[in-house]
This record gives C-alpha cells, sequence and structure tokens, in this order.
C-alpha cells in the first residue's frame, strides 16, 4: 500500500501539531537520489524509510477500525495484513470490499499482485506459515525463509571470503542469534538439525575432534564423530545440545559454542 497526498484530514485526525504534519509533506515531496540523480516524488513513500512503518500505522489504524467494525479476525503488522474467513468464497468478497474502502476512503493504492486469497497453510505471513495439528494452529518457516537462511550461511561460510577466524566467529553469532530470536516462535527443531554449515566448514577430521573436545564432548564421542559426515546422534541425545529460542538445537549449540 502506497499513501497519496491525500492524507492530510486522516493524518490530522491522529496527529494535532500542524508543524509535523508539516514537515511529514515535505518528507513525502523532497524527492530521491537514483542510480542517475534526482527523481521528484510524485506519490508514495520512499521504502525502507522511517517514514514508512509510522505512516503506515497511522493511516492504517483506521483499517483496523473498520475490521473491528465488521466482526473480521485480523492481524496487521505495519502495511502486511491477513483477513482470516470461514471460506474461499467469502475470503474474495472481503478483499474486493476492503480493498475499496483502502482506496476511496483512505486514499491509498493496495498492490493487486500481492493480494490474494489463499489457504492459511499456503500463506507467508512475516516469513512465518501455518500448518493444524489436532485443530490447533501452529507457526513454522515459510520455505522461502529457510531458503534464505541457508543461503546466508552458505555466504558466511565461504571458504574464499578471506575473513579470519574472529571475524567469521562475530558474524555467524550475529546472525544466529537474530534469526533464531525472530522466528523462536516457529517449530523448527528439523530444519535445525539439517543445517550444518559450521560441521561442513571445518572439513578436516582432526579439526572436528578439536573443536567438539572444546564443545565439552568426551573424548571417545568426539573422535567418533569427527569420522561421520553429520555430528547428530539418532540413538543418544549428544551433550553438546541446548534449547535455543524454545527449540532443541544441536548444530546452533555447536557452532555457537566452539566458535
Amino acid at each position: 500500500m502506497q499513501p497519496t497526498f491525500r492524507t492530510d484530514p486522516i493524518l490530522s485526525l491522529t496527529i494535532r501539531d500542524g508543524r509535523v504534519i508539516s514537515l511529514i509533506h515535505k518528507y513525502l515531496t523532497a524527492g530521491v537520489m537514483a542510480e542517475r540523480g534526482y527523481e521528484e516524488s510524485v506519490e508514495g513513500v520512499p521504502q525502507g524509510g522511517p517514514l514508512s512503518p509510522l505512516l503506515a500505522n497511522i493511516m492504517l489504524n483506521e483499517l483496523d477500525k473498520e475490521l473491528a467494525r465488521r466482526g473480521h479476525k485480523f492481524v496487521r503488522y505495519a502495511d502486511d495484513c491477513m483477513i482470516l474467513c470461514r471460506s474461499k468464497r467469502a475470503a474474495a468478497r472481503v478483499r474486493e470490499s476492503i480493498s475499496t474502502f483502502i482506496e476511496s476512503r483512505l486514499h491509498l493504492k493496495v498492490n493487486r499482485d500481492k493480494t490474494e486469497v489463499a489457504y492459511v497453510g499456503r500463506v507467508k505471513y512475516l516469513g512465518y506459515s501455518f500448518y493444524m495439528v489436532k485443530g490447533k494452529c501452529r507457526l513454522r518457516l515459510h520455505p522461502k525463509s529457510v531458503a534464505k537462511m541457508k543461503a546466508r550461511l552458505k555466504v558466511l561460510t565461504s571458504r574464499n571470503n578471506g575473513w579470519g577466524y574472529a571475524k567469521l566467529k562475530g558474524k555467524l553469532n550475529r546472525f544466529i542469534n537474530g534469526w533464531m530470536n525472530y522466528f523462536k516462535l516457529a517449530d523448527m527443531r528439523n530444519i535445525l538439525q539439517t543445517t550444518d554449515y559450521v560441521w561442513k566448514s571445518w572439513k578436516k577430521v582432526g579439526t572436528k575432534f578439536r573443536n567438539l573436545m572444546k564443545c565439552g564432548i568426551d573424548r571417545w564421542r568426539a573422535w567418533q564423530w569427527a569420522n561421520t559426515s553429520n555430528c547428530i546422534s539418532t540413538k543418544e541425545p549428544p551433550y553438546a545440545e541446548r534449547h535455543v529460542g524454545g527449540v532443541r538445537s544441536v548444530n546452533t549449540k555447536v557452532g555457537d559454542k566452539c566458535l
């Protein structure tokens, strides 16, 4: 959704200080620096700027009120909104009526390409997807989020990046901690157990053995695991496991502590 410059009446209902509204208007009309130089801002807010989520919350607060008035179940984060309906036909009807409300009453442009009707199990919302277990809805990682995570780990653990040990340790720890904290609500044990880029980066048996010993693994088990392609034991839980964000993770612990 992109706000146009006809938003002053709605902003005035929330923001009483005219100087703030004037400053927002100047931001909207300031233009942007593109690859070939300066470009005027005809409509919309520059993506990634601090003003975009702020205006989205101010403007779409009216959408929240309208959805609540109609009795819909919904969730919204900035300009990402998901409305829950009982049937596909009802969802299609709500999509059209809410799109009309947003464009005619709030003067926002709805991205029709990204506005879709789908079963909740196929929806991607803030990197999460959903599935049903015994009548209850649970969270899991969307395949695109998993692919993005693996691609980032592949770049970080590349043997050709030329980073030193300390720099690699810092970058990996920051990425893993941030990623785990963001997706801590998802059920992802199987994905974590099959993601072992740190283990692969150790490469040689001797390197694996020494690093496993640093993790607190006993000598016999460390040597046994060092001679396998995967450090996870399916019969007995390894000593190096812990709970990270509510999910028991083997590889994250080994990589986090040994690095």
